[in-house]
């Protein structure tokens, strides 16, 4: 970028360049990824776009352009990604935070937990959002994959809540005691067979042991629906995150493990997205 540019020349040129690699939603990529250069808040890019942009946040802003045009990830770019609120530590090693998952918070509040046991944690945002708002409440988290626990202990921390929150490293219930009222997931459900299909960006940059589990998709809901009666309390609830296609084999899966008021709730478009399924 030339000397003496303003944030709004150099926003410009970002956009033309996201454009010309066909990524979508380049505007809005670009305007986030300015406001990360200029270490501010995205609100308050407006306010700056006519002054010279500094010669660092100029290096910064190039940089993460020129990873964007490559089709990496913009939270990866930048670090970070709002879920509920509050802006989550994300890396390559964690499943970004996506807004469908907030039809699973939104349905875990509906009633009271003092209790929560979330499965494949991830960057811990289910987990850390049910104990962020629910102040009384203890939750267990396990994951698999080491380095998403240090992702989301860091999270933890970030939020105030790592006395609440015990992180284990656990392939799914192996590692896990106890009972709880509520347990959550959103597991890796993406059928092997589909996997080529994923945008670039997910395809290459998110770890695929978050995005699928092989086979058909559902092998994680065998598990859950499986064994999840043996760590919940009587009344309690299990939440899934489910892939579009999946709400009649997963219900079915519930149903048949002994689950009662199993139920298919929908996401923003009206394509089926999470199971809810209790003990009766």
């Amino acid at each position: 970028m030339s000397a003496g540019a303003t944030a709004q020349s150099a926003l410009i040129a970002g956009i033309k360049t996201l454009k010309e690699a066909g990524v979508e939603g380049a505007p809005r990529d670009a305007r986030r990824l300015m406001a990360f250069a200029l270490d501010i808040v995205p609100d308050r890019l407006t306010l700056h776009l006519h002054d010279a942009i500094p010669a660092d946040a100029s290096a910064r802003f190039d940089a993460a352009i020129a990873a964007r045009a490559a089709r990496h990830p913009v939270s990866h770019i930048t670090g970070v990604r709002a879920f509920w609120g509050r802006e989550f530590r994300v890396t390559k090693d964690t499943l970004d935070p996506r807004p469908e998952t907030e039809i699973l918070i939104d349905a875990a509040l509906q009633d009271p937990f003092e209790t929560v046991l979330d499965l494949g944690l991830g960057t811990g945002c289910i987990l850390l959002t049910l104990l962020a708002e629910r102040p009384s409440a203890r939750g267990v988290g396990g994951d698999i994959s080491a380095a998403a626990l240090r992702v989301a202990s860091e999270n933890a921390a970030r939020f105030g809540l790592g006395e609440r929150a015990d992180l284990r490293l656990s392939d799914w219930f192996e590692d896990i005691t106890g009972q709880f009222d509520l347990i959550t997931s959103n597991p890796p459900y993406i059928a092997q067979d589909e996997m080529a299909a994923l945008s670039p960006e997910v395809r290459l940059h998110e770890p695929h042991l978050a995005l699928t589990p092989g086979g058909d998709g559902l092998g994680p809901y065998r598990i859950i629906a499986a064994q999840a009666a043996l760590y919940l309390r009587p009344q309690g609830r299990v939440l899934v995150e489910i892939g579009p296609t999946q709400g009649q084999a997963v219900s079915e899966f519930f149903r048949t493990a002994g689950f009662a008021d199993v139920a298919v709730l929908h996401d923003f478009d009206g394509r089926d997205r999470v199971v809810r399924a209790s003990m009766g």
